[in-house]
């Protein structure tokens, strides 16, 4: 009763947005794609499609639409059936070798042309579950291209860095190619500062921390496509990436119960190691009749290890005495294929029919020491071994996913694209514990499309939507958020999401390219929604993990707009923001004796940028605002409430063109230096008996960012 009633609600909604939009329209036209030939950026300066992308009113709502399930479910696993960005038509044989990640390699004279793809059609590559960037190349590629760029990056501590990346592309007869190399600095230097008070407000103690990582990320990529004949192609992608992010850590803490006042310090050293890699390749055959024939496989790993090992001392300097040792590992490879054939049925209905397995495996390892009276053991740090319950193991899920996806172009203005999807799963786990479970599940979708004009497009989906599980939620890992817990257990018995979603979208984009305004109200109902559960051995011993508690809705509006200001005489100036509101409810928390937001959906967050291009100067400034609401995100557990507010971030650019032809940009980050702060609250004992122990209170920052790139393309 409570769904139907909410899903009447929405529905209602959906009536009323789709009458009002109807006397709104004011033109017959019908053709919603929207294109931007490689005449539009002429003189703009884009040296890559990026840069040609920034220039487009409204990319920022297409690129970053995104629909986050929960803090526990990433769904990334396997390929799925959507993607916002194709090139040529095609989606990319790749997750981490992506076509997202290719677009800053590949050169801006390739381009034909950019379409904006606001339709259904069985023409296309995958499904489009919003808007699509589809960048059209041209056919007879130059037969070489070569892209570079330096850069220089300074942080707010002093430290420079240096990076670049370097792409050759071209055609060779048949053969298109891009390879390309890049480093690119991923240092950090995190400052915070965290003071707490007691149950009875009397003061605790301050932690004041240094934590640098010196981090490089070193990128190799490959994309080969050949066509074998006028009817037949085939694409090969390969990407090996690898960075070793060791950090080191200070703190130090004053202990204002002792009398007199007590100083100390921690050091911690942690050394790790970080390389993914993954190859993929699709086939692909059209026949004389418009059907098309296309299979897929991508393989992939990342693997992941590091060391921690923590000395406490009297003095900074001093080496300590270790207290702590850490060492986790960690494998995560998967192995998909996947097949579609996709023909015509009738007369304005097409019909994509495939299937695609998956083989999805993470072996995990954790080891922790602690200093004890006991002999210590030199695979331990020389500390005393803990024994820890689910630290090694194997997770390994088979999945096989059958779909179908029938597009109806029901008139020239009304689409209507039905998807049907099986899931059928195994998840085993091994090691220190063995557990097998299987999973089905059947998940319809309709997505239905109205134009009613070429400007003005009306959308409503509905959709049953089931997440997947992350792995690292089934074994003992390590805590991130809190240096008192060194380690989080694991649940083996974990369960999928499952949720009913309704969004109604009213997109419009202004005429003469004037700029877009698009708005999507959302509606998310789930059954047995993932957060914190109880597992404690006693009340003296409280653990909690992740596991299913039961239903939960969120639900808000995502305002967007953008906008050029020809109407200030401005033509070359865009104006671009974002506005979200939106709540969420915890209906049956077993901490908590009342309803309660969960993350990500925070009370919502406000992005403002501007651009201006001046081609008679070559050149181009702007600046981006993004700020969230200030109540933050919360995590209930059993016996503490830990809230973070995601920081505001201030940057800025400015690029020319100027000596050799070169693009010469500065650019700065955080300019603002605004910190993200965190507030956790202990209990004595229980939450729910609402015995305060401990108010902690963090604040930390990165500090500014300065870069300086210079590119060209030859």
């Amino acid at each position: 009763m409570r769904r139907a009633t909410r899903l009447h609600t929405f529905t209602t909604a959906l009536c009323l947005t789709t009458a009002i939009s109807t006397t709104l329209a004011q033109t017959p036209e019908t053709d919603s794609t929207v294109t931007y030939g490689a005449e539009f950026f002429q003189g703009s300066g884009a040296l890559t499609v990026n840069d040609m992308l920034d220039r487009v009113p409204g990319i920022e709502m297409i690129l970053q639409a995104t629909n986050v399930s929960s803090v526990s479910s990433d769904g990334n696993r396997g390929l799925g059936a959507t993607s916002q960005i194709l090139i040529d038509g095609k989606r990319m044989a790749g997750k981490a070798n992506e076509a997202r990640s290719q677009l800053a390699r590949i050169p801006a004279g390739q381009v034909a042309r950019i379409e904006i793809i606001r339709g259904s059609s069985s023409d296309l590559d995958v499904q489009n579950s919003n808007q699509i960037v589809n960048i059209v190349l041209l056919e007879a590629l130059p037969s070489s291209s070569l892209s570079s760029e330096i850069n220089v990056t300074q942080y707010s501590d002093g430290k420079v860095n240096p990076g670049g990346s370097l792409s050759l592309s071209g055609e060779r007869g048949r053969l298109n190619y891009l390879f390309s190399g890049q480093a690119v600095s991923a240092y950090e230097h995190l400052e915070s500062f965290e003071t707490s008070i007691l149950g009875d407000f009397s003061p605790n103690e301050t932690i004041d921390a240094d934590r640098y990582r010196d981090q490089t990320n070193y990128t190799f990529n490959t994309t080969l496509g050949y066509a074998l004949t006028p009817n037949d192609s085939v694409t090969f992608n390969a990407l090996y990436g690898e960075q070793d992010p060791p950090v080191k850590l200070l703190r130090t803490y004053v202990d204002q119960r002792a009398r007199p006042v007590n100083t100390y310090y921690e050091r911690e050293t942690i050394p790790a190691t970080s390389t993914n890699w993954e190859v993929g390749g699709d086939y692909e055959h059209r026949y004389a009749s418009g059907s098309r024939l296309k299979g897929l496989f991508i393989v992939n790993e990342r693997d992941n290890q590091s060391t921690r090992e923590r000395y406490r001392a009297t003095s900074p300097t001093d080496v300590g005495v270790k207290n702590l040792f850490l060492d986790t590992s960690s494998v995560y490879q998967e192995k998909i294929v996947r097949g579609s054939y996709t023909f015509n049925m009738a007369e304005g209905q097409g019909v994509e029919m495939g299937v695609e397995r998956a083989l999805t495996t993470q072996d995990s390892g954790l080891r922790q020491g602690v200093r004890t009276a006991a002999p210590g053991v030199a695979e331990y740090g020389g500390l005393t071994p803990v024994v820890l319950p689910n630290a090694f193991g194997t997770v390994e899920e088979i999945r096989y996913e059958p779909f179908a996806v029938h597009t109806w172009q029901i008139n020239p203005r009304m689409t209507l694209e039905s998807t049907l999807v099986a899931e059928f799963s195994e998840i085993s786990q091994t090691g220190d514990v063995n557990n097998k479970r299987d999973f089905n599940f059947v998940k319809p979708k309709l997505d239905m499309r109205y134009d009613l004009s070429s400007t003005l497009q009306v959308r409503g989906t509905l959709e049953r939507f089931v997440s997947q599980l992350t792995f690292a939620d089934f074994s003992r890992t390590i805590d991130e958020r809190d240096i008192d817990r060194d380690t989080v257990a694991g649940n083996p018995t974990l369960e999928p999401e499952e949720s009913l979603r309704a969004e109604l979208t009213l997109d419009y984009r202004l005429p003469s390219d004037a700029g877009t305004l698009n708005t999507r109200l959302f509606y998310y109902d789930w059954d047995n929604k993932i957060g914190k559960i109880d597992i404690s051995p006693s009340v003296k011993n409280l653990q909690s993990t992740n596991g299913n508690i039961g239903p939960a809705v969120a639900y808000g509006l995502i305002s967007n707009a953008s906008l050029r200001l020809g109407f200030l005489g401005l033509p070359q100036a865009l104006v671009t923001a974002s506005l979200t509101m939106q709540s969420a409810k915890f209906e049956d928390d077993p901490f908590v004796p009342y309803s309660h937001r969960f993350p990500p959906y925070d009370r919502g967050s406000l992005r403002v940028t501007y651009r201006h291009d001046l081609p008679a100067w070559n050149m181009s400034y702007g600046v981006t605002y993004n700020g969230r609401a200030h109540d933050g995100r919360y995590i209930y557990e059993n016996d503490s409430r830990f809230t973070w507010i995601i920081p505001t971030n201030l940057s800025a650019f400015v690029e020319m063109v100027g000596f050799a032809g070169l693009t010469y940009r500065l650019e700065g980050s955080n300019l603002a230096d605004f910190e993200a702060c965190a507030m956790r609250r202990r209990y004595d004992g229980y939450m729910r008996d609402g015995i305060l122990k401990e108010i902690e209170n963090n604040c930390s920052t990165t500090g500014m960012q300065v870069a300086f790139k210079v590119r060209g393309t030859f």
